[in-house]
């Protein structure tokens, strides 16, 4: 075999992967259609949120929360300083809402290096009702939120997550962590799940506590150093497996930085080596760059130059996140394509970070992911971003 002909496989192979998991994500997270109905007989729920900080749209995800349309729901917020900025401003959200059961517990019970899951235990435990939904602060839920999540539980589910949606961009750099959240990270998260692979997100967690109780209660998530790493090994040991709702959960993300987008990716990419290095390994090839290479090299074999043979293939692999973006009712601009070509120059950088070093900083906590021990203390308790 020559290698013109290796590597028109190759680019081939990279587009089929690639198209094949667009149309996956597509179908689990098309735009349109009615929200989801309560269920017949809708078991109370409780959500448990952690906060920490006060973030540019708090105000509306808090107002978020109040306006869900389930019959039977009680809202755990937890803070861990009795003197962070977003304690008054959730009272207030409750104040306002007296109709809806709900409670704000302070407190730090250090279980784990994880800042969050320190900050969820009290809420946990608190916590009066048997389907418990654990969810970041920055979500933006719909109406139907619950009822989606519940949607999705069946005989063998052990969990039910919904990956974070970026939402609202308002720079360039805010529409490059649209490209990898969205057209990236929830693509291959939709998929794997439909090849039998589902991973536990933290944004989003619904449980049924006996459960989560019978692998080791709440304080087990701090197994590994990110709770929904140890909530999949957990699920995975108990002969269940991790569901996703779809759509995704919407994060509005306004104005981002292009180093904090940076460090972001970074920080999940030391943890995804750190807790699955064999999942994480292959991550070097999802990036357009190989398969763009190769469609150049091996342009011969279908009688197209080099050039004409890079740019049809990036037609298609463009083309189709622009499909599921448009499919889905997700942030799509011309400036999104530059977006994508960006993340994918990023990709390598960030695989290479995530073998050669183990150290990130999360909410001003200086961590490590191998160690799983927490170096500095910072402010902790919070949602990821």
């Amino acid at each position: 075999m020559t290698i013109s002909a290796l590597a028109a496989g190759v680019a081939g192979g990279g587009l089929a992967l690639h198209v094949f998991s667009a149309a996956i994500a597509a179908v689990r997270c098309r735009r349109g259609g009615r929200s989801v109905p309560v269920p017949a007989a809708a078991p109370p729920v409780a959500i448990v949120q952690p906060l920490c900080g006060v973030e540019p749209f708090s105000k509306e995800t808090l107002a978020s929360i109040f306006a869900l349309d389930y019959p039977d729901y009680e809202i755990v917020f937890c803070v861990a300083d009795a003197a962070d900025p977003i304690a008054p401003i959730a009272r207030r959200a409750m104040a306002a809402h007296p109709q809806i059961a709900s409670r704000l517990l302070t407190g730090d019970d250090r279980v784990s290096a994880n800042p969050k899951l320190n900050n969820v235990v009290k809420g946990w435990k608190a916590a009066r009702r048997d389907w418990i939904v654990i969810a970041d602060s920055n979500v933006l839920m719909p109406r139907d939120y619950i009822q989606r999540l519940l949607r999705r539980w069946r005989d063998d589910t052990g969990i039910v997550c919904a990956p974070p949606l970026g939402a609202q961009p308002e720079n360039f750099a805010a529409e490059i962590e649209c490209a990898f959240l969205n057209t990236y990270q929830a693509r291959w998260q939709y998929s794997a799940e439909a090849l039998g692979f589902g991973f536990a997100q933290g944004k989003t967690m619904l449980w049924r506590r006996d459960v989560l109780e019978a692998g080791g209660s709440i304080e087990a998530l701090g197994a590994e150093i990110a709770e929904d790493a140890a909530s999949t090994k957990l699920v995975h040991r108990a002969g269940l497996r991790a569901h996703l709702a779809s759509p995704p959960s919407k994060q509005p993300l306004g104005v981002r930085r292009l180093r904090d987008v940076w460090a972001r990716q970074v920080r999940w990419a030391r943890l995804r080596r750190a807790t699955f290095p064999l999942y994480f390994a292959p991550e070097l090839v999802t990036t357009s760059l190989l398969t763009l290479a190769a469609a150049a090299i091996g342009g011969d074999e279908i009688g197209l130059t080099a050039p004409a043979a890079l740019t049809l293939a990036a037609a298609i692999w463009y083309g189709a996140e622009a499909g599921l973006a448009a499919a889905a009712g997700w942030p799509l601009a011309w400036s999104s394509l530059l977006a994508w070509i960006a993340r994918d120059l990023a990709l390598p950088g960030l695989w290479f970070s995530g073998w050669m070093n183990a150290r990130f900083v999360w909410r001003g906590n200086v961590m490590s992911a191998d160690e799983e021990t927490l170096v500095a203390e910072g402010p902790g308790g919070g949602a990821p971003g």
